[in-house]
């Protein structure tokens, strides 16, 4: 079968190529460019919990070394600390790394990954569909056509992809500018993230309302100043000027030694395509939506994509077509995207509306900064990974269900468990294989080999239960997972969302739940429904 084309070659293409070689799916992928990115510090990343987990899973390499993760965070209003926190492994930190550093690693990953092919210097300008396949020209030194089973866009904000396919990108231009440097320096909270509004000094023209300070390694911070309204120009001078007070500033009055290392202007839009599926091409990352308003992290929602995209690609190219399944993608996505859209665009007048409302509601500036923190750190409605509760894929009612801390659609926790060789690994290791996982909740187990009740209780029984699903399943054993009783079974999506969780062993509602899970009951229902008709 032919391999799915990817094109763009950012961290969001990157990352779908190696989800799917994971699950030994072959792709190509397209790069516009000469294969590497240019080394800028003023431009850069956070990961949250999930996804910096997702890079690091895919490529086997920690990505500690490369970035920071935030010993604290501290939000501050004029001369007052508002909020502090200090992570830890209840409380994890995000990752804060260089972009190109991401892109480093990602490559380095598939430089040895035998089912992905990367082609540099190759920009696409024709796609045509069939009803067995995809096929794509691309144009340069290696300009030729590309023969695909499906093809996804991951191809930026000026995606060609999306302009071929004729889907619009409709949203707001400019929603924040943010003056942004990279310079190495000393602050009075080592590797502590912080947000600072207000700040108590004003000299370098109109007032920077709002500064992050964000570091990296070796002693590198970015600093990043939220820009009035227009399109006034950022000249050096007045950057420059910003910098020095702003150390000054946090420095009792003392403008620290520091090496201005990289400088820029960043421009948060907020859009969203009308489609992100046609036929057999898909559009993820930032040619699918732009946002970023509020410290929120497109990357995180991009890489999220393509985790999405993965498994039911994989599941479709080993299993023949599944429309239903394909078409989930869309809904899903779409859908927490938007979301998250709706929420910046309900917050931002009253974030950025001026001091009217904080003069008249009391703890209104203090409720605006953990809006703010929880966009930064990933949390709440602005930054929190979305769930997936109104998907097509979700089952209906089951009458063995069973509650746990984790709502039906939301990503699952991360504990340890039993593989089936018996050792114990972390269950997002488990994740992004292709295959579903049903998890028992056994208290006890994580004290006896597994030999020894392998073959006890209820294991046989939901053994074989596994066995008989409509898609490949994985059994594995949690001595405790939150709010779950013993004897619980979670079914899992290879991406880490959950299912359903039911009370024992129950094969017909486990097959019920994985069945719609793989699409099968929406694929069902479409078929009745056009024989209806």
């Amino acid at each position: 079968m032919d391999p799915v084309i990817i094109v763009g070659a950012g961290p969001v293409g990157l990352t779908l190529a190696l989800a799917l070689a994971r699950q030994e799916v072959p792709s190509v992928v397209l790069d516009e460019g000469p294969g590497k990115d240019e080394p800028r510090l003023a431009r850069t990343v956070v990961l949250r919990e999930d996804t910096a987990a997702l890079i690091e899973r895919l490529t086997g390499t920690p990505l500690a070394g490369a970035g920071v993760r935030w010993a604290g965070w501290r939000s501050m209003r004029r001369k007052q600390v508002t909020q502090e926190i200090t992570f830890d492994d209840a409380d994890p930190a995000p990752l804060h790394l260089p972009q190109h550093l991401l892109t480093d690693a990602l490559r380095a990953a598939l430089a040895g990954e035998r089912l992905v092919r990367v082609v540099v210097d190759s920009r696409l300008d024709g796609i045509e569909q069939e009803p067995s396949g995809v096929t794509a020209h691309t144009r340069g030194p290696k300009g030729t056509w590309w023969r695909g089973s499906h093809l996804v866009g991951c191809d930026g904000p000026r995606s060609t992809v999306r302009k071929l396919l004729d889907i619009r990108f409709p949203g707001r231009t400019a929603v924040e500018r943010h003056a942004v440097a990279a310079l190495r320096t000393e602050l009075p909270w080592p590797d502590r993230a912080l947000l600072h509004r207000t700040p108590p000094w004003r000299t370098s023209g109109p007032s920077a309302g709002e500064i992050t300070g964000r570091p990296l390694p070796e002693g590198v911070w970015r600093l990043d100043w939220l820009l009035p309204p227009g399109k006034d120009l950022v000249t050096p001078e007045l950057l420059v000027a910003r910098v020095r007070e702003t150390l000054a500033g946090w420095n009792g009055g003392t403008t620290p030694a520091y090496e201005l290392l990289d400088t820029g202007v960043h421009t948060v839009h907020h859009r969203l395509a009308r489609r992100w599926r046609a036929g057999r091409v898909f559009l993820a990352g930032d040619a699918a939506h732009l946002l970023g308003a509020f410290g929120t992290q497109g990357l995180d929602e991009g890489l999220r994509d393509a985790d999405n995209l993965a498994w039911k690609l994989a599941l479709v190219w080993h299993h023949g077509p599944h429309e239903a399944l394909l078409d989930s993608y869309q809904a899903e996505r779409r859908a927490v995207v938007a979301a998250r859209l709706r929420a910046a665009d309900q917050i931002l007048p009253v974030l950025r509306g001026g001091p009217g409302i904080r003069a008249y509601v009391p703890g209104a500036t203090r409720a605006h900064d953990a809006l703010l923190t929880d966009g930064h750190l990933g949390r709440g409605q602005l930054g929190a990974p979305g769930s997936y509760a109104g998907s097509p894929l979700a089952p209906r009612s089951l009458e063995a269900e069973a509650p746990v801390d984790t709502l039906p659609g939301a990503p699952v926790t991360d504990v340890r468990v039993t593989d089936e060789d018996g050792s114990f690994v972390r269950l997002r290791d488990r994740l992004g294989r292709g295959a579903l996982i049903v998890l028992l909740i056994a208290p006890g187990t994580g004290v006896w080999e597994r030999r020894h009740w392998v073959g006890a209780g209820i294991m046989p029984r939901l053994a074989a239960a596994v066995t008989a699903l409509p898609s490949p399943a994985e059994l594995l054993v949690a001595e405790s997972y939150p709010g779950a009783a013993a004897h619980t079974v979670l079914l899992i999506r290879p991406d880490g969302h959950l299912v359903t969780a039911l009370s024992g062993v129950r094969p017909a509602d486990l097959y019920a739940a994985a069945e719609a899970a793989v699409g099968g009951a929406a694929e069902a229902e479409a078929e009745a429904g056009a024989g209806v008709r």
